[in-house]
């Protein structure tokens, strides 16, 4: 038989199991790199929704909370809607978010000194996490009744922390709040549970 002018050559069997184990691969390839791809976008979303959700992660900016806590470690908040005295919690204020400690529930009477004790329906509260007292920035009447649906906020550190003495930040309203503050995830080397 002859040849046609142009045509080209018939490949042989080899030839052909090779290209049909090549395309085999690039589709095996893609497939895997397509599922991967997914898989991955599903976990970052889940992620993100369990992050938004339940479990909001906060970076410290400011000094506040020190020692309890310092500028540029990150913090994992839990949402919830009861606190007590000495949480730690989150809360929207001005478009930003601040971290302060639970010191008053609605309805409790707030006192300080000038000696920054401060006394909870006349009860001196116990604070071992303040190292040094304070009555800071203060322009409440004192003694002070906490509003209904509002919780009393302060910082650790007493001297410099904005927070519910002053009446820019006032009390903390319920759907203000992230959450209670409860893992700090870093640095890695302070890794724990937060009192």
């Amino acid at each position: 038989m002859r040849k046609k002018k142009g045509a080209q050559p018939v490949p042989t069997v080899e030839q052909l199991e090779k290209e049909l184990r090549r395309e085999r691969h690039r589709r095996s390839y893609r497939s895997t790199l397509t599922s991967t791809i997914s898989a991955l976008l599903v976990v970052a979303a889940i992620a993100v929704l369990v992050s938004m959700l339940w479990l909001p992660v906060l970076q410290v900016v400011g000094e506040s909370m020190t020692p309890s806590l310092y500028e540029g470690e990150i913090v994992i908040s839990l949402k919830g809607s009861s606190f007590e005295k000495g949480d730690i919690i989150a809360f929207y204020y001005n478009n930003k978010i601040l971290i302060k400690r639970v010191i008053a529930n609605p309805g409790e009477w707030i006192n300080i000194d000038d000696g920054g004790n401060v006394f909870v329906n006349d009860v001196l509260l116990d604070e071992p996490y303040v190292q040094e007292k304070a009555l800071g920035d203060c322009n409440i009447t004192l003694p002070y009744q906490v509003p209904d649906g509002k919780i009393f906020v302060m910082g650790d550190h007493r001297a410099t922390s904005a927070d519910s003495r002053n009446t820019a930040v006032g009390c903390v309203a319920e759907e203000q709040i992230v959450g209670r503050v409860l893992l700090r995830i870093w640095p890695f080397e302070q890794f724990g549970l937060l009192y």
